[in-house]
């Protein structure tokens, strides 16, 4: 079985290490030719995964081509490129999994919609959860959900990607499953911001518990449920994220809350910190759904330059009084 990954970043290698750690071929797209060359001859990814040598059992390659045959790709190219990257496959009747964790600016669509309008016709799932890359390639346990139309197709899928360090849990909620992912990140910025700013682990809690009640409304309000809000693609994605600057998000909102400018920090990153750019495309859809998301729309605010961390935390501290659990 020669499993298929698109996508040569950190996710996307520690994904292929996953897969091949049983022994599968796997072949791995990358854009970048660099890349695909350190892959091949020195089994390793110094650019997006460095000090993790990778399994020989995993080949790099230029040509989307190559992945024809594959029993199922795993989609791991940055959430604002999949779509241009999915309609270049060779052949769109095998199973996709969504690797990915974004909302399309422009149109606002989430991964799925995106494979569905490229013509995809096999089953669409999502893989998504707390998992860092240099953890699941250096083969430390992680637990993930995998979410698909059907629950027989996502326990079909997650026999197919569970390994021993990688244990996936079926669901058949595709939108609460990818959008934990999307906020996920837009909360961890926020939270990155509050350590930057030295407010205190009391604040990025709270942050926490409050952004997660965003989160879990913006589901209901797109057909997902609470319960998948609750379990790994969401509560337990959101903890991790939102706790080490080995998120890049984190990483990202921490540089804000040190003063740094938007700009300079998107600029000079190797990396993608996907919520930099789900953040306005999910404020304005929340605006449009009449959910109310105030620390989403704060990000989204920050990113876009119209506020600073200082006058964005006051605004926050200073919303009207209101019950838990209803605002």
């Amino acid at each position: 079985m020669n499993i298929g990954v698109i996508g040569g970043g950190a996710w996307g290698s520690a994904l292929a290490q996953s897969m091949a750690s049983d022994g599968s071929a796997v072949t791995l797209w990358a854009r970048e030719s660099d890349v695909v060359t350190a892959i091949n001859q020195r089994h390793e990814n110094p650019k997006f995964l460095p000090g993790i040598a990778l399994n020989p059992h995993i080949c790099a390659t230029n040509a989307l081509a190559d992945l024809a045959g594959a029993p199922f790709l795993l989609a791991v190219a940055p959430a604002q490129f999949l779509g241009q990257v999915i309609e270049q496959l060779p052949e769109k009747q095998v199973p996709l999994i969504l690797c990915s964790k974004g909302m399309e600016q422009g149109s606002g669509r989430l991964m799925c919609d995106v494979a569905r309008d490229c013509g995809w016709t096999g089953t669409i799932a999502v893989l998504s959860g707390p998992s860092f890359a240099h953890e699941v390639a250096a083969g430390l346990p992680a637990a993930v959900t995998l979410a698909a139309d059907t629950f027989a197709a996502a326990e079909t899928l997650s026999a197919l990607v569970a390994r021993p360090a990688l244990r996936p849990y079926a669901s058949d909620d595709v939108i609460g499953a990818e959008i934990g992912g999307v906020i996920k990140n837009v909360l961890a910025i926020a939270c990155g911001v509050v350590e930057g700013a030295k407010l205190g682990q009391s604040a990025r809690s709270a942050l926490i518990a409050r952004g997660f009640a965003e989160m879990t409304r913006y589901a209901l309000a797109r057909g997902g449920r609470a319960e998948t809000m609750a379990g790994l693609s969401g509560l337990g994605d959101l903890v991790l994220t939102c706790s080490s600057k080995s998120s890049r998000n984190f990483s990202l909102g921490f540089g804000l809350g040190e003063g740094a400018l938007p700009s300079d920090l998107l600029s000079n990153r190797a990396s993608v910190a996907e919520g930099a750019f789900s953040a306005p495309v999910l404020a304005a859809d929340a605006a449009a759904r009449g959910v109310d998301m105030p620390i989403c729309a704060a990000v989204a605010d920050l990113i876009a330059g119209r506020s600073d961390a200082g006058a964005i935390i006051h605004a926050l501290m200073r919303r009207p009084l209101a019950r838990e659990g209803m605002a």
